[in-house]
């Protein structure tokens, strides 16, 4: 995994902006209390299950694996000109 700049502010984002799509298709129980590992595997579940990313293969499932995930994906999601990707 080649390792990128504002790697934790990217992931912050993406988890912001996934935990939003989340409540919006119905996942209420996402609160204060998930911790950020949950919360990290719930998105990116989610988004593999609405074919807005391709999985990992099983064997790759973990956690840095589905950070790096997320955060390609909100790159790609972001505008050219978003300060997180300067």
């Amino acid at each position: 995994m080649k390792k990128m700049k504002n790697e934790s502010q990217l992931l912050k984002k993406a988890l912001e902006i996934g935990l939003k799509y989340a409540k919006q298709r119905g996942y209420s129980s996402l609160d204060q209390g998930t911790s950020s590992k949950d919360k990290v595997e719930v998105v990116y579940r989610l988004l593999v299950q609405d074919k807005q990313i391709t999985p990992l293969a099983t064997h790759h499932e973990d956690g840095p694996n589905m950070k790096h995930k997320l955060i390609l994906w909100i790159t790609k999601m972001l505008p050219d000109d978003h300060e997180l990707l300067q």
